[in-house]
């Protein structure tokens, strides 16, 4: 996912984030608003870890999350297919 899909369904996803890194205050998900380096600065900045190792950690979650979205996608065809 990149900065433009993450910033469009920020609202949606603020939940997954709040749940993958707990530490980030709802303050801190409104001044992110969607923006990738605000989290990944954010994410340094809470939990005490390098640039590097907070990118890394954004990138996993952003590649899990489409993933997942891909996943339910195709299982919604599918169904629509069925009806």
């Amino acid at each position: 996912m990149n900065s433009d899909q993450l910033k469009g369904k920020w609202k949606q996803m603020k939940g997954g984030v709040k749940e993958r890194w707990g530490k980030l205050t709802d303050d801190d998900l409104d001044v992110i608003d969607g923006k990738q380096d605000q989290l990944i600065g954010k994410i340094q900045e809470r939990y005490g870890i390098a640039k590097e190792a907070a990118q890394k950690q954004v990138d996993e979650w952003n590649a899990a999350e489409s993933r997942q979205a891909v996943s339910h996608e195709a299982e919604m065809e599918q169904r629509r297919k069925a009806s």
